[in-house]
Parts: structure tokens; C-alpha cells; sequence
């Protein structure tokens, strides 16, 4: 029992100068300008304000959110197999896939997909 209580306090003193030490060790410096300031996007917010904004950057990120929503909706069609009839299934899976591929093919020949 004298053992447990030791290791006990010996384990609480160990810890007790860990929480003292690192703060004295850490080399971070809290109150950097860049690390103080909020991130908007890439803007600097202590700027202007009224800056043009890019629009070809908005629709670039429009399109990630649209593909990232296409990636929620393909990623259950095989446990939906095992739930519903055969044909269904796939006539689910052909339409779906047919509307994502009309949607990127038409983003891509009207050129929105290209970094100007």
C-alpha cells in the first residue's frame, strides 16, 4: 500500500513539474501579427475592404463544394445495392452518373474549370 501511495505522489510531482516546464520551454511566440490576425480566404483583413474581389476564385470554389457533395452522394450507392431491386439500382446509378458527367462536361467546355 506504501508502494501505490508513493509511485502515487511521485507520478503527481512528475506531472506538476511537467505542466511548469514546458510553458518556460515552448519557444512559440503567442503574439505574432500574423498568428493574431483572422484568415479571410488569403485576404489580408487589415487592408481595404473595397479591393476587387476574384471572381473566377469564388466560382473555382463553387465548384469544389459542388464536387465534394457529388463525392457524398457516390459514395453509398454500393450499400444501397444490398437494400433495393437490381434494375432500380441501376437505373439510379446510370442517372446519377449521367447528370454528374453532363454537369462536368459542361463546366468544362464552357471553360470555368481553367486558371486564367
Amino acid at each position: 500500500m506504501l508502494f501505490i501511495m508513493v509511485m502515487v505522489v511521485i507520478i503527481f510531482l512528475l506531472l506538476l513539474m511537467i505542466i511548469f516546464v514546458i510553458p518556460i520551454l515552448n519557444l512559440h511566440n503567442p503574439y505574432d501579427r500574423e498568428k493574431m490576425s483572422p484568415f479571410e480566404c488569403g485576404f489580408d483583413p487589415l487592408s481595404k475592404s473595397r479591393i476587387s474581389f476574384s471572381i473566377h476564385f469564388f466560382s473555382i470554389m463553387l465548384m469544389f463544394l459542388i464536387f465534394d457533395i457529388e463525392i457524398t452522394i457516390i459514395l453509398p450507392i454500393p450499400m444501397i445495392k444490398f437494400m433495393i431491386l437490381n434494375m432500380s439500382w441501376m437505373v439510379m446509378i446510370s442517372l446519377t452518373m449521367m447528370i454528374l458527367i453532363i454537369g462536368l462536361i459542361l463546366e468544362w467546355k464552357e471553360g470555368s474549370m481553367n486558371w486564367k
